[in-house]
This record gives structure tokens, C-alpha cells and sequence, in this order.
């Protein structure tokens, strides 16, 4: 399936959209805990059982994007998105079918191998051609689609959870919303599939001279990336960020609670769940308002605000413990935000010192960092309350620890970034044209707004 090229004057406006699609979509994997409750009833299994399709699902969204990036450059984002959309939709038919038969390791196999790699190469399949599409505002135009990855839990939450009401919460019910799942998402996919386009080669541009226009600036391959400290000290800043903030996203209602329990105003389960609510909305704004902004001041510069002002709620966080709830809310807000920022910024962040080459196949490989933060962060948060508790203690105690862990975490982080620099010329491309898809600059500027 080769790239469809835009036709002359097609508006780069319409890019955005068709990746949204795909990342609404995808982001439905934040929304899997409505899932759990029913399954556990329905085919008896544990709290750890119930989890695993969703780990399997992240471990191997991860190395599907890193071991399909080059992949996914070559042959174009309508291929992946394709790709995509076949795994994801056709994962969850085969977790209904596990349903309806009462066999788990079916939607194990379903949800979490099949639909997982439709989740990593879903997530990087628009990342490189929208930052071809806006050179000029990279941070904002990823923002937008990988905010459909933090958003797509708001629509899929509420909607699962009516499902389950209407079909009924036992194995058929099950079977049947998994199903809807499955054949729903494949249409909304599908619209991406159609509408995405490539921007026309700058090749069939020429200088002055006659020789064809070059690309601007660095150009780094995917596989000369990994040899540079840069791709590195990035992977330890993702890693990072990350860890500090899905420690609090996955223990968001216990946390909010336990912190509250002794005081005169304890939260309610109804509450927690609204906090839950909040920080999710707080990570969907982030990446697009944090990405955005990055545009304005820098990329190195917005993640000092990540890294350090993180730092700095998490401080707040430990001194003041249960003696504020308004205060303990906005720092997690502020964190979660953070959290979505540097995943909708990362991308430009290797663009600006990569290039446009491979930038795909790059942000592929970094997202191993995800992979690893989505294991580390809430296993210090969880292993640590748990031997807090055994130990006697109990409210805001219980997470004190874990705390000052992701300042130190963060601290690291902030130190990485501040050691990155220009990628050395040794290791660019030599005079590399503007191939693959660099944007037509007589339509770039008569589309910019």
C-alpha cells in the first residue's frame, strides 16, 4: 500500500482529524478497568488475573512501535493505520469470543497481543507525517492527535459502562459488548484510513540551480539514532516524567482516599471517582496545551517546567499531606498534565534534533521508556503502601516514601535534559533530499494559518 501523496491545494487541516481517529480509538485501553469488575464475577477470576489482557496490551504497544517504526516510515501512514485498525478491531473480536465461550486466555490473546499491537502501531502512525505537515508547529499538531490517546477513556468509559448495563454484566453481556467494541471501532478507525495523505514530495521542487531542494536541518536514521547520547538522555527523560506521573493514575481513587481517611473530611467514593475523572481530563489538556506551548518557548524549555515544577508538586504534596484536599488536587492536576505534555512533546523534541527522516521509527524505539515506566512507576507506589501498611501505618503515611522517590526520579530526569545537545554531524546523513514526504513549500505556506 503505498503513501497517498495529497493532491494540489488538499488543506493540511484535514490531517489531524484522521489521526484523532485513530488515537480516540486506541485510547479506549485507558478504560479497560470497567472491564475488570465483570470479568472477575463472571469467569472468577483474581484482581491480577483481570489485569493482565491491559499489561500485555502496553508491553506490547511498546514493542510494536519500537520494532515497527521503520516499518511503519517506509510504508506510509495510511499502511499503519490500516494495520491498526485490523489488529485493534479484530482484538477485541477475539476477546468476545473468549467471553462467550468462558476461555480467558482468549482474551488475553485478544485484547492484550493482538489489540496491543494495534495500539503501538496505531499510536505511531500519524506522528511523522503530521510533523512533515506542520514544520512549523510540530509540538501543536502531535498534541492534537496524541491528546485523542489521553481523551479516548472519557468516551469509552461512560460507554462500555452503559453497555454492560444494557447487555448485562455476565459472560454473553460481556461477549457482546466486546463485540460492539470491536466492529464500532473499526469504522471510526477507517475514516482515518481514508482521509490521511502525505504531503507532496519537495523533490519535484528545484532550486534555482535545478538540483532539488534539500531537507532543512539535521537528518539522522533511526538506526544511527540509538548510537547518539541524545536518543538516550531522552529515553531517561520520557522514562522519567512518565514514572512520576502513571504512579499516581493508576492508584488515583485509593490514594485521594487513604490521604483523607483521618480527616474531618474524608472523600467519598462518589468524589474519588470524580478525581479520577479530573486527572484524566487533566492529562488530555496537557497534551495539547503543555505540547503547544513547547512551540513558543523550546522544547528543552518546556520539559524544565515538566521535570522542575513537577518536582515542586510532589514537594507540595509531601509537606503539607492531609491538611489541604484543594491543594493536594491541583498538584495532582498539574502533575497529570505534565504527564500528557511529555508524551505529545516528545516527538517534536526529536524532530528538532533528529530530523524528519525516520522521526517514526525513533519515537517507535523511545516508547520503550513507556513500557518500562508503566511497570516501574506503579510497582513503587503499590509495593511501597503495601509494606507501609503491613508496617501499622495508614493515611497519607502510607505514600510518603513513594513521594520523595519521584522527586528523586524527576531530579534525574532534569539532569538529563539538561545535558542534551545538538546531535554532532558525524552522525547526519549526508546531502539528503527531501524525501519521503517533506511538505511542498508553495502549498505549505499558502495552507499556514
Amino acid at each position: 500500500m503505498s503513501p497517498p501523496i495529497a493532491p494540489v491545494g488538499w488543506s493540511r487541516w484535514l490531517v489531524p482529524p484522521a489521526a484523532l481517529s485513530i488515537h480516540l480509538s486506541i485510547g479506549q485501553a485507558y478504560a479497560w478497568s470497567v472491564f475488570k469488575p465483570p470479568l472477575e464475577d463472571a469467569l472468577g477470576l483474581s484482581g491480577t488475573q483481570s489485569a493482565l489482557p491491559f499489561q500485555l496490551g502496553i508491553v506490547m504497544l511498546g514493542l510494536s512501535a519500537a520494532f515497527g517504526g521503520t516499518l511503519v516510515e517506509r510504508r506510509g501512514p495510511r499502511w499503519a493505520m490500516t494495520v491498526a485498525l485490523v489488529c485493534f478491531s479484530s482484538g477485541f473480536l477475539i476477546s468476545a469470543l473468549g467471553a462467550a465461550t468462558q476461555q480467558f486466555w482468549l482474551i488475553v490473546l485478544g485484547y492484550g497481543f493482538v489489540g496491543g499491537i494495534g495500539l503501538g502501531i496505531g499510536y505511531i502512525s500519524p506522528v511523522s507525517t503530521l510533523i512533515k505537515w506542520f514544520p512549523d508547529r510540530p509540538g501543536m499538531a502531535t498534541g492534537i492527535a496524541i491528546m485523542g490517546f489521553g481523551g479516548g477513556a472519557l468516551i469509552a468509559s461512560p460507554w462500555s459502562a452503559q453497555m454492560l448495563e444494557s447487555f448485562g454484566s455476565d459472560s454473553k453481556g460481556i461477549a457482546l459488548a466486546f463485540l460492539v467494541h470491536g466492529l464500532s471501532y473499526a469504522v471510526f478507525m477507517l475514516l482515518g484510513v481514508l482521509l490521511v495523505r502525505v504531503p507532496r514530495p519537495r523533490t519535484e521542487e528545484q532550486r534555482a540551480d535545478g538540483s532539488p531542494a534539500t531537507a532543512a536541518g539535521p537528518q539522522v536514521s533511526a538506526r544511527q539514532a540509538l548510537r547518539t547520547p541524545q536518543f538516550w538522555l531522552l529515553w531517561v527523560v520520557l522514562c522519567m516524567n512518565v514514572t512520576a506521573g502513571i504512579g499516581i493514575l493508576e492508584k488515583a481513587a485509593p490514594m485521594i482516599t487513604d490521604f483523607f481517611a483521618d480527616t474531618s473530611t474524608p472523600v467519598s467514593v462518589t468524589a474519588a471517582a470524580g478525581f479520577v475523572a479530573l486527572l484524566s481530563a487533566a492529562n488530555m489538556a496537557g497534551r495539547i496545551g503543555w505540547s503547544s506551548t513547547s512551540d513558543l518557548i523550546g522544547r528543552k524549555n518546556i520539559y524544565r517546567v515538566y521535570l522542575g515544577a513537577g518536582t515542586l508538586m510532589y514537594a507540595l504534596i509531601a509537606l503539607v499531606g492531609d491538611s489541604s484536599k484543594p491543594l493536594f488536587v491541583l498538584c495532582a492536576l498539574v502533575i497529570l498534565s505534565f504527564y500528557g505534555g511529555g508524551f505529545a512533546t516528545i516527538p517534536a523534541y526529536l524532530k528538532d534534533l533528529f530530523g524528519t527522516y525516520q522521526v517514526g521509527a525513533i519515537h517507535g524505539r523511545l516508547l520503550t521508556a513507556w513500557s518500562t515506566a508503566g511497570v516501574l512507576g506503579p510497582l513503587i507506589v503499590n509495593w511501597i503502601a503495601d509494606r507501609q501498611e503491613e508496617a501499622g501505618k495508614d493515611g497519607a503515611d502510607l505514600y510518603g516514601t513513594s513521594l520523595l522517590i519521584m522527586m528523586g526520579l524527576l531530579v534525574i530526569g532534569f539532569v538529563a535534559n539538561e545535558l542534551v545537545r545538538p546531535v554532532h554531524p558525524s552522525h547526519h546523513l549526508g546531502d539528503v533530499t527531501a524525501q519521503k514526504g517533506a511538505p511542498d513549500v508553495r502549498q505549505q505556506q499558502s495552507e499556514s494559518a
